[in-house]
């Protein structure tokens, strides 16, 4: 049985800030400043490519189908453009601005502390978690890792078919041999494997490189979304398709709806508010990835309201809410065109899937199991679990279905991004100890490995919310009026963890993690340069 192991076991590259390559290596260590290759333009190509998301445009769109007009569904996805602040003053839009401007900031102080340290997610969580308790955090952002990579895959399968069906078009006559329970047909499970297979090679690409698929993707896929959204203007003019469309529902019903629709948009991206460390550390400077803070919400304003108007404009065309992008695309007649704006949509999910979910998920694995899973064994792994085993047709069934998988998540999220934020700026201010992050008996081992204070604040934050979550998966359990705090997930999650936190740091501190100035890798690493210039004018001189 060992020696089967053995064979399973990859080959380490030797670490060189922890005691063994359980705890350091490679793939975990602080980046060195040579492979330091992401500057502001790649930032900016990297927010407009994750911006230019399937999933940002379905979940546009998907808030016009469950009820919502054009306007609230924009109000919830651009809430942190400060214009749309001052032309929206409404109360729901005042909460949705606070919650926006939270999340974006929360990138942006998560993204620094990458860019400061170099280090990843997984191992930034040790030094706030304690070493033991930070594997609940990783082993968390591994599953939602998956879960996406599955629900991504599936929507660049749905691209797929457009794009063979512009091309064959008795591919839409192919007979379906699975059962309507199934929510999938054979041709769909056939495109599913094929755009599978195709993104699969994508994986085996290092961080550094990745960064031009993302570089091109910022070229061509907004391109394309412009020219579908000029389509639809005028096809549909905004006076026809945008201002006579109001909200279907009213009252209370309407004002909780509106939460819950932006609760999904804040969870459209707050898995990046946890683990943007991942890619910050690879910052040539810390002020490359300032530029997120200005991006983040001009982009993602800008198509989601692509995804509205498109929507909008589909409405008036075919007589439905056509919330899926591809749904919309299969009721063009124009082969050439259903083609390349089909290709525009597998592109785009192909970026995403690949920067924000496989690597995302392969960097945490490297973590749990460093014996046996490299970063190309995790993404491979994950395109195997995430991509198959979850069943991501399922996930997507419906467009409320699409809105409560994408909501339920964020009851995590956000108290683990509030208990990083909050350890590294207000209560240690920025001084803590890279080197003993690697360390398991060092001063981030608290107590057992688990910081206790961590664990209450998640415990206080995440409990509330698992009524609502139960209640949202199957409304026929009743948990009274505990499912409107779900609503509100990420922003209550995100102030409780964070204020309780907080609270008991200041009044047990972990003592022995106070320092008096931060220990940087770059320290080591210099200290390192000048033992070789030393070793080097030795053996001159002999």
């Amino acid at each position: 049985m060992s020696s089967f192991f053995n064979r399973l076991s990859v080959e380490t590259r030797p670490g060189k800030f922890g005691p063994n390559s359980r705890w350091s290596n490679a793939d975990m260590d602080p980046v060195p400043p040579p492979l330091r290759t992401w500057g502001t333009w790649n930032y900016i190509a990297y927010w407009i490519s994750d911006a230019t998301n399937v999933a940002t445009w379905q979940l546009a769109s998907s808030m016009l189908a469950v009820g919502l007009s054009w306007r609230q569904a924009l109000g919830a996805i651009a809430a942190g453009h400060i214009i749309i602040a001052v032309r929206t003053p409404s109360a729901p839009n005042s909460s949705r601005v606070l919650n926006y401007n939270v999340a974006k900031v929360v990138i942006l102080l998560n993204g620094t502390i990458g860019a400061r340290l170099h280090v990843g997610f997984p191992v930034l969580n040790r030094s706030s978690f304690g070493f033991w308790l930070s594997y609940f955090s990783v082993i968390s952002r591994v599953v939602l890792a998956m879960f996406w990579f599955g629900v991504q895959t599936y929507t660049g399968s749905e691209a797929m078919y457009q794009m063979l069906k512009a091309i064959w078009p008795s591919l839409a006559r192919l007979p379906n041999h699975l059962p309507e329970s199934s929510n999938i047909t054979t041709a769909g499970i056939m495109c599913y494997f094929l755009y599978w297979l195709i993104q699969f090679p994508f994986m085996l690409f290092s961080p550094q490189k990745i960064r031009h698929l993302f570089t091109f993707k910022a070229i061509v896929v907004p391109c394309a979304w412009i020219a579908i959204l000029i389509w639809a203007m005028v096809k549909a003019p905004p006076r026809v398709s945008l201002d006579p469309i109001p909200s279907s529902v009213r009252g209370s019903t309407a004002t909780w709806l509106w939460f819950g629709a932006m609760n999904s948009a804040i969870g459209n991206y707050s898995t990046l508010s946890v683990n943007i460390p991942d890619f910050t550390r690879y910052a040539k400077r810390e002020r490359s990835q300032y530029v997120q803070l200005l991006v983040i919400p001009v982009t993602f304003t800008l198509f989601g309201f692509v995804g509205i108007a498109v929507t909008s404009a589909g409405e008036i065309l075919y007589g439905d809410v056509l919330w899926d992008p591809l749904s919309l695309i299969d009721r063009w007649d124009n082969r050439a065109a259903a083609f390349f704006a089909a290709f525009s949509f597998a592109l785009a999910t192909l970026g995403t899937n690949i920067s924000a979910n496989s690597l995302s998920a392969a960097n945490d694995m490297t973590v749990l199991f460093p014996r046996y899973i490299d970063i190309r064994r995790g993404q491979i792994i994950c395109a195997f679990i995430g991509g198959w085993a979850l069943c991501p047709w399922e996930i997507l069934a419906s467009a409320p279905g699409f809105l409560t998988f994408m909501s339920g998540y964020t009851i995590f999220l956000g108290p683990f991004a509030a208990i990083m934020v909050v350890d590294y700026w207000i209560i240690h201010k920025g001084k803590v100890n890279v080197v003993a992050m690697y360390d398991p008996r060092g001063i981030y081992r608290y107590w057992n490995g688990i910081n206790w204070r961590a664990a209450v604040a998640l415990l206080v934050s995440v409990t509330p919310n698992l009524p609502g979550l139960i209640h949202n998966i199957n409304a026929d359990i009743p948990v009274g009026n505990a499912s409107y705090l779900f609503n509100i997930a990420w922003l209550f999650g995100f102030s409780v963890a964070g204020g309780v936190y907080y609270i008991l740091s200041a009044l047990f501190p972990a003592a022995e993690t106070f320092m008096d100035a931060p220990v940087l890798s770059d320290d080591f690493f210099n200290d390192n340069v000048d033992e070789k210039s030393s070793n080097s004018d030795i053996k001159v001189q002999a």
